[in-house]
């Protein structure tokens, strides 16, 4: 037996009982009717079961007594007639030949005609059926004493087709009636036919606009919530015909009819009122300044409206509306707050005397405790921004910047597009906002793709000011001593983004920013070219680097400069089209400056090739790894505190691994990776100084700390990424310095960042359980138990928290193993001269043409695979050249050529010095630990 006729069955049971039990009708009947829905809707029913339903149906339409059971039988038969189309005509003509048989005997006429008119309107076949359902069908259903019938004829009256003066005339009678949810309808029925009334039916507007304005002081909330409506939507069509005088005078008398509901009993109402005020197309300023002020102003004290509507001489007094809006932004309720705020800005179009003292209580809202509140004043000041009416002072500032750090992302990127269109004439409220939005970055740096863009455009708009800020921050941005930039600094990317913006700007000052800024952006092109999608592509911001920074590139993209202007291609589909590396940092300088005035020939032979004996390799093997046993046996003295000491007997170690000399290429991998090694762990001991008890170390402060733990990454970042074939071992013990790193950074509270520094800590977690996964190497109790932590806290997010004290627990679990040694990495650095040139021999060139520089270099464990430029710095003037390592001889262990680089930029003086520099491209997953 299958589901149809199961339930059929059961269906035929319940009739059964039904029939045979009187008593226990309507519980059995009701049972039936369910089965019978069941198969009704299921669209594998066959026609012969429907028709066997439909045909009980109609029969208990005829003679079933009782109106409940007759409501659930009005319902299937339209569900029939709705799922089963070719029935919807017989299923009409029976209720309606029921409707006019029974005249309303079993009180269902109201539901029968619901269900005519849904059959009608799915059927359109039958739509001119319901057309004799004229005025006087429709008023003796009025007249019915029945309340909610009435009330639903008010709800469905546009489904009947009867003039539209007939239905003004309806709905104003019932505005009278007894039950307030009959006025309510009235009311809102009377609201749907406002925008087709026609102009010069003056009279009837006014007698309409006149019920209403009676009743505002209705006792129901409902009703009051209604009027408060028709007023708004009905005064608009009486204001409409006036001339302009007395356009003012009556949204004059509209807005302090609506202010005077704005301290209603009713929540509803008072929301009502004000989305009202906001609907006003015209208000004197005197009565939008008193609305913002609880004491009666001057101007208005004693002053009257007077006004005739529904042929009464009515007055109102102006002092009505004092502190409309105040009360608004003060009340208890969120929602009423927001109405309130959304309709000032709505207002603050009619006077800019309005709009500055309105700003004023909007700052006040940045502080409320509802953030849907504290969004929509943001909101509301972008409103008043786009037309010109917001005017922020700098006592406004503090509480703008504030909505920066706010928690909520919602409530930042509102302030983000306030700042977007302000247009700023004093230079401190500029620096304040570009400090804010470094503070924003540095709290919240998921916000980046949107701050981004937003200082390129505050720069293209405000170049004077941008030159002299970058003057005051640019130590920031220069490369450290050793010439790296800090590649995992959001703040130094943030203000590059800004610097690059300025020749863009039309002011003269904008060529003030010096050019060697323009090529600091380029190792962040992948980060800027993301950010800035929504308006260009990658290989345009390339080419305006190079442009802008004196260099010369062979344009990939075609460009439009006019002078310092450039005219960026937009990116098809809105964003950028180029590589496959698009996603990661792709340049990593870390290849050591030389000098153009020295002679490496000593250098070049130190690194010759030779055949050491086997004893001396061995012996440097012996020493390294004495030096790593040494290193390992220091932690328990830097668990106690004994900085001094330690950082005596690390120095000691350098001091004997500088005495090593060495001619073969392997064993000089080993002693660069042990110094680099040696210097991580000096930086280790001085950062564990700060997570010692405070009685044990002198307290330095977050900053220090911060530095440490950057240079930490930086040396960390070097011994991953400059030294390859790293056994599993090695890279294993690397990492879980890595990953200490990170734990210690989320140990301070104070530290920012936090999210960034979880990611890191993700990604190197799971390159550790790839190296775990390869061989029987079995991870530490730190890592195990940092593994266990990170399933606690679940996937990463852009709202993932975390517990400081949980990290700072697993702090017990770290010790420093020894390096297990294998002697099998190499370390991939470049050697880059000049011959033949000194002071005294220096090359000659012609001032402004270019000229050949004749470099060798020589390239240590790099792969034809790599890819490397060299960069040509004369003071402000850059240029850039790619490397074709198919024209270095040699293999991977030694590469070596000579070739000539034209420099094109040559100064106009007698003589100058020329800084090159060999970097490689570096594409990750884990861009973080990138460093120059």
């Amino acid at each position: 037996m299958n589901m149809e006729e199961h339930v059929w069955g059961k269906y035929e049971q319940y009739i059964a009982l039904h029939t045979a039990q009187p008593a226990n009708t309507r519980r059995h009947y009701v049972q039936a009717l369910a089965s019978a829905r069941a198969l009704i809707l299921n669209p594998s029913t066959s026609d012969h079961t429907i028709s066997c339903i439909l045909e009980t149906l109609v029969r208990s339409l005829q003679y079933e007594p009782d109106p409940l059971l007759l409501h659930h039988v009005l319902k299937l038969l339209s569900d029939i007639a709705l799922h089963h189309r070719h029935l919807s005509f017989s299923i009409f003509n029976t209720i309606r030949a029921h409707e006019a048989g029974h005249k309303d005997s079993n009180g269902l006429a109201v539901e029968v005609l619901s269900v005519l008119f849904t059959i009608a309107e799915h059927d359109h076949s039958l739509a001119t059926a319901m057309y004799d359902l004229d005025e006087n069908f429709v008023l003796s259903l009025f007249l019915s004493p029945v309340t909610t019938r009435r009330s639903w004829l008010l709800t469905n009256i546009s489904r009947f087709h009867i003039k539209q003066s007939f239905l003004i005339t309806l709905f104003l009678a019932f505005m009278k009636d007894p039950y307030p949810f009959v006025r309510s309808s009235a009311l809102v029925g009377l609201l749907g036919l406002s925008k087709s009334v026609d102009g010069k039916e003056y009279a009837v507007v006014k007698e309409c606009y006149g019920c209403a304005m009676e009743l505002l002081h209705d006792i129901d909330e409902r009703v009051r919530s209604a009027a408060v409506r028709v007023i708004s939507d009905w005064g608009q069509v009486l204001v409409a015909p006036n001339d302009e005088a007395n356009k003012r005078d009556w949204y004059d008398v509209i807005f302090v009819q609506l202010c005077s509901m704005v301290r209603d009993m009713s929540v509803e109402v008072r929301i009502e009122a004000f989305v009202a005020l906001g609907k006003l197309e015209l208000v004197s300023e005197e009565l939008l300044l008193q609305s913002l002020s609880k004491k009666t102003l001057a101007v208005i004290k004693e002053k009257k409206i007077f006004f005739q509507c529904h042929e009464k001489e009515l007055e109102l007094s102006k002092s009505s509306a004092a502190g409309a809006f105040v009360h608004g932004l003060e009340d208890e309720f969120y929602e009423v707050r927001r109405s309130a705020c959304n309709s000032l800005g709505m207002l603050s179009i009619f006077s800019l005397q309005f709009a500055s003292d309105a700003l004023d209580l909007l700052v006040d809202l940045l502080n409320d405790d509802s953030t849907v509140v504290r969004l929509q004043a943001l909101e509301t000041m972008y409103h008043m921004a786009k037309c010109g009416c917001l005017r922020v002072q700098e006592t406004h500032m503090h509480m703008l910047l504030g909505t920066l750090v706010d928690t909520s992302s919602l409530i930042r990127s509102a302030a983000r597009k306030i700042f977007r269109i302000m247009k700023l004439s004093v230079r401190a409220m500029f620096a304040s906002i570009i400090s804010g939005l470094l503070s924003n970055l540095r709290t919240y740096p998921q916000d980046e793709a949107d701050i981004f863009p937003l200082l390129f455009d505050i720069g293209r708009n405000h170049g004077n000011f941008v030159v002299s800020f970058i003057k005051e921050v640019i130590q920031e941005m220069e490369p450290s001593c050793e010439g790296e930039l800090r590649f995992d600094s959001a703040n130094v990317a943030a203000l590059l983004v800004l610097a690059i913006s300025v020749p863009l700007s039309h002011e003269h000052s904008a060529c003030n920013i010096p050019l060697r800024i323009f090529s600091y952006g380029l190792p962040f092109l992948g980060r800027i070219s993301r950010s800035l999608s929504d308006s260009t592509n990658r290989d345009a911001i390339l080419a305006y680097l190079f442009h802008c920074s004196g260099s010369i590139l062979p344009l990939v993209t075609e460009l439009n400069f006019r002078g310092n202007e450039l005219v960026l291609p937009v990116a098809e589909g809105g964003g950028p089209s180029h590589s496959d590396h698009e996603g990661a940092n792709p340049l990593e300088v870390f290849l050591q400056q030389i000098s153009n005035c020295g002679n490496s020939s000593d250098a070049q032979s130190m690194y010759v090739p030779s055949h050491a004996s086997t004893e001396f390799e061995e012996w440097v093997t012996v020493s390294v790894k004495r030096i790593f046993k040494v290193v390992a046996e220091t932690w328990p003295y830097i668990q106690s505190g004994c900085t001094t000491e330690v950082l005596r007997t690390l120095r000691n170690c350098k001091e004997e691994l500088a005495t090593i000399t060495t001619n073969s290429l392997g064993s000089f991998d080993v002693l660069a990776f042990t110094s680099q090694y040696l210097q991580v762990i000096q930086l280790l001991a001085k950062i564990w100084e700060h997570f010692l008890p405070k009685k044990m170390f002198q307290f330095y402060g977050v900053g220090r700390l911060d530095l440490l733990l950057e240079k930490l990454e930086s040396g960390l970042s070097g011994l991953r990424h400059k030294f390859s074939g790293l056994s599993i071992e090695e890279e294993f013990h690397v990492l879980e310095l890595i990953l200490l790193t990170c734990v210690l950074r989320l140990c301070k509270v104070e530290i920012c960042c936090h999210l960034i520094t979880l990611n890191r800590l993700y990604t190197t977690m799971s390159s550790i359980e790839l190296l775990c996964g390869k061989g029987t190497l079995e991870p530490s109790n730190f890592v195990k138990e940092l593994q266990k932590l990170l399933l606690q806290l679940g996937p990463l997010g852009d709202g993932a928290s975390y517990d400081p004290l949980s990290f700072k627990r697993l702090l017990e679990f770290f010790s420093l193993k020894q390096v297990v040694y294998n002697g099998r990495f190499k370390h991939m650095k470049a050697e880059l001269d000049i011959p033949s040139n000194d002071s005294e021999n220096p090359l000659h060139f012609v001032s402004g043409l270019p000229v050949g520089i004749p470099f060798q270099i020589s390239l240590y464990n790099i792969s034809l695979e790599d890819k490397l430029w060299i960069m040509m710095a004369v003071e402000n003037s850059i240029q850039y050249a790619f490397l074709d390592l198919e024209q270095f001889g040699g293999c991977d262990e030694v590469r070596t050529v000579t070739l000539s680089v034209p420099f094109y930029r040559t100064p106009n003086v007698v003589s100058f010095s020329l800084r090159a520099t060999v970097g490689r491209e570096y594409t990750s997953h884990d861009v973080h630990l990138v460093k120059g």
